[in-house]
């Protein structure tokens, strides 16, 4: 099947000469550019020409409170005679499963930016996975940063900031490691390539509410709710990465109510409007991660009677990677008559088992979820209420968004259910039905799912345990009723979700100081 089938296809207001999927009626556009000069803008200074003696730094990412840019009009713009200003920002999202380089090509002669290309590719494995070998997890961009270089015009390299976000597999590694990773690529990319390489926190572990306000900024931003004259309904937005899963949404409150103070709120504004989000980001709650807790609790369980299991601890990561599991475990969360072979289980850091996993003789999908839901750890104690799971306090989703709003989920939302043949919409209790054939097995797979279906679940033998987990959190954890349709994609008008588009935006911006055009320096080497 087309990996890209669910792509959203329709006319975004950041393509040149077309209207947003919410357009309003039209108004003449207001002269000022932007409300308040003082604030960074996510715009290129059109007036900065190539020279070097023109050269500007560029913005931060956006912070808590500043303003994200002047609002779109839904008239459609087109640039000024004079004007083809064209800039381009070289993202790469270093993420806990593999790395990706995204190349935004952009005309700023408006404001938002008007994009008008994405180059995307990506590599396995993450830079997480290179422990101490810094120098090969910085080799590892390698073949993402030729993709840049192939990309973007050599007269435009020396004037296009590179920036490398890593995520939550990173973030797990321990902050010595990770930064030795990082450094080392700081250095590969200044000394070995011509881009300019934004300082300070341009190479560096994204946190995690930027990691989910960004990823919001992008979705609405392609879907044309964001950057209009009038204020139209947002997303909400769910990623689930392979580390940590986030949570973004605009909440709609009563008159007597308001956001409960915290970290969760954050507040921006973008053009001519300003929103309060809450976010949340669950460190440990990515896919890999739910993962190693489920198995994690049926490890437990069968170390209690299993001395062989015992004796077959492993005290290091380094000592796992060359072994082979010589021991199976019977796992609800296997389908019936598939092993899951080489299952590596972390308890800690040093106490590790390597297992083969046998499903049942009987489906266990429910026995499945009770696990996916017993790592959600709903029953934690909630100082803040409403709470979702572990104890962390979230307006309630049916309450504060209206039942017509969408709410998109992506990256290994998609990634669990397109290649199954899933629509790009769908009710959680769709999804629900959906693990139950999963983890019903082979004989239930042919009868449901097409060939190659089939063989997509036959190559992943924990797929019943992502579906169970998904479901659970879903329902259970972020407390989504049944019949709530949930919307998702891979990509917008062929841009990909996630964000990276989001976190280049303000790169755009050369009135701060994050990054300098390297043109006199190559100029005069």
């Amino acid at each position: 099947m087309n990996p890209d089938s669910n792509t959203l296809q329709g006319n975004t207001p950041h393509k040149a000469g077309s209207e947003p999927p919410y357009a309003q009626p039209k108004k003449k556009p207001e002269s000022k550019p932007f409300k308040d000069d003082s604030k960074p803008k996510i715009m290129a200074d059109k007036a900065t020409s190539n020279s070097p003696s023109n050269e500007k730094q560029v913005g931060k990412p956006l912070s808590n409170g500043e303003q994200a840019g002047k609002p779109l009009s839904n008239e459609k713009q087109k640039p000024s005679e004079d004007c083809n200003q064209v800039d381009y920002v070289v993202m790469i999202d270093a993420g806990s499963t593999g790395s990706r380089v995204h190349v935004y090509e952009f005309n700023t002669c408006k404001s938002p930016p008007v994009l008008l290309s994405e180059k995307f590719e990506m590599l396995k494995p993450g830079l997480s996975s290179f422990d101490t070998d810094t120098k090969g997890a910085a080799a590892s961009l390698d073949p993402l940063l030729k993709t840049a270089m192939e990309t973007v015009p050599k007269d435009k390299q020396g004037c296009t900031p590179v920036s490398v976000k890593a995520t939550a597999g990173l973030r797990l590694l321990g902050k010595e490691k990770s930064d030795n990773i990082l450094k080392e690529i700081r250095s590969h990319l200044e000394n070995d390539y011509p881009f300019a390489v934004v300082e300070g926190d341009g190479i560096s572990i994204l946190d995690g509410s930027l990691e989910g306000v960004f990823a919001w900024v992008t979705a609405n931003y392609l879907l044309g709710n964001i950057g209009n004259e009038e204020k139209v309904p947002t997303a909400a937005v769910f990623d689930l990465g392979g580390g940590s899963t986030q949570i973004v949404f605009e909440p709609e409150f009563g008159n007597n109510e308001k956001m409960v103070e915290g970290e969760h709120k954050y507040d921006f504004t973008f053009g001519d409007h300003k929103f309060t989000l809450y976010q949340f980001s669950h460190l440990g709650y990515g896919l890999m991660q739910a993962r190693n807790k489920i198995n994690s609790l049926i490890v437990k369980a069968a170390l209690q009677n299993n001395k062989e299991l015992k004796n077959s601890k492993i005290n290091n990561k380094d000592a796992a990677k060359d072994a082979k599991a010589t021991i199976s475990i019977n796992n609800p969360c296997i389908p019936p008559g598939v092993t899951a072979e080489n299952v590596q289980v972390d308890i800690s850091d040093d106490e590790i088992y390597l297992v083969n996993f046998k499903g049942p003789s009987v489906a266990s999908g429910a026995q499945c979820r009770f696990l996916a839901e017993q790592v959600l750890n709903k029953d934690a104690e909630c100082t803040q209420k409403p709470c979702s799971f572990n104890g962390v306090h979230q307006p309630s989703l049916t309450k504060t968004i209206r039942k017509n709003q969408d709410m998109y989920v992506f990256s290994f939302f998609y990634d669990r259910t397109n290649p199954l043949g899933f629509p790009s919409s769908f009710t959680v209790e769709e999804l629900s039905d959906l693990a139950k054939v999963v983890c019903n097995g082979d004989q239930l797979w042919k009868e449901v799912l097409l060939d190659d279906h089939v063989k997509q679940l036959n190559e992943e033998p924990q797929w019943c345990l992502d579906l169970s987990f998904i479901t659970a959190m879903l329902h259970t954890g972020y407390d989504i009723p049944l019949h709530r349709e949930l919307r998702t994609a891979k990509t917008i008008d062929n841009n990909e979700l996630g964000w990276c588009l989001g976190a280049s935006l303000p790169l755009l911006d050369k009135s701060n100081g994050n990054w300098k055009c390297r043109i006199k320096e190559t100029t005069n080497a």
